[in-house]
């Protein structure tokens, strides 16, 4: 008993951790800038080279959310409409080939699809947008939403799947007994009793969407900015990290601190998406006997 109390402290002692880490250093961060929260969370100039330098993450925040929805539009459709086809109307071999050949997408090293938006993605938005009078950076955020879409299909398709298939036959029986065609039982008895473990598949893959480094790295490029164009760089507070991390930021310097200060902002984001799904997982989880 001690020895499994103890893998369990090890996931709660890891958050501490975290929490402990990224807040001391946060902190440090804003006593060294001289920054304050609000105009760090709410600022439109990043310019840590800049005399006085500016930490305003307001652009980041944009960039992130921007990748995460967009990609979201094409993954959770996608996701869930694929997953109903999988539980509902594929026979036994079909799922038995779909399923794992779907999941081999979850398994595709991140760097890779980077590399399939420089040389796939954006050369097919060029060909088809700049004919009609569109200007398509080479980094820009529709490609890094495309690629992100793709990379979390996954995530939706299997949890969902595995969701609906869970749902007691006796419901998918009764709708049939009423005269209900297999498209009304799919989409309002199956799909209802589920939803609960539906929205929370969509609120992981958005948390996923939302931490996803190196294809938006490669994708979307590194020009923080408020933009409603997609087809412009913009800069992800993951891609921040890794752009200063990988420069001349000097070890205890504001801009070496600010990593941890976003790093905080990308854990609470996603700690609070978290939280969001297991309240909704809480409030509207349907059990059968």
């Amino acid at each position: 008993m001690v020895f499994l109390l103890g893998c369990a402290a090890i996931t709660v002692l890891t958050t501490a951790g975290i929490v402990v880490v990224l807040g001391a250093e946060s902190v440090h961060f804003f006593r060294a800038s001289g920054e304050s929260p609000v105009d760090f969370v709410f600022g439109t100039k990043l310019e840590p080279e800049a005399v006085p330098p500016r930490f305003g993450i307001l652009p980041l925040i944009w960039g992130t959310l921007m990748i995460a929805l967009g990609s979201s539009v094409i993954a959770l459709p996608v996701g869930l409409l694929s997953a109903i086809y999988l539980s509902e109307y594929a026979p036994r071999g079909v799922r038995s080939v779909l399923k794992p050949t779907l999941e081999l997408l979850a398994g595709i090293p991140t760097i890779v699809y980077g590399y399939l938006a420089l040389l796939l993605v954006t050369p097919a938005l060029k060909a088809v947008l700049e004919p009609l009078g569109f200007q398509v950076e080479t980094f820009n955020a529709l490609s890094a939403c495309v690629v992100v879409g793709i990379m979390i299909i996954p995530m939706v398709s299997s949890l969902s799947e595995d969701v609906l298939s869970a749902v007691p036959r006796g419901l998918r029986e009764a709708g049939y007994g009423l005269g209900a065609t297999k498209f009304e039982v799919s989409t309002r008895i199956v799909l209802p009793a589920g939803l609960s473990g539906v929205v929370s598949s969509f609120i992981l893959a958005i948390s996923r969407a939302i931490g996803e480094t190196m294809a938006v790295v490669l994708a979307a490029g590194s020009r923080p900015q408020l933009t409603l164009n997609p087809l412009t760089s913009v800069e992800t507070m993951t891609a921040y990290i890794v752009a200063v991390t990988g420069g001349e930021a000097a070890a205890g310097s504001p801009e070496y601190l600010s990593l941890f200060a976003v790093g905080m902002a990308l854990f609470l984001i996603t700690l609070g998406l978290n939280v969001i799904s297991g309240f909704i997982l809480r409030r509207y989880r349907e059990s059968y006997q």
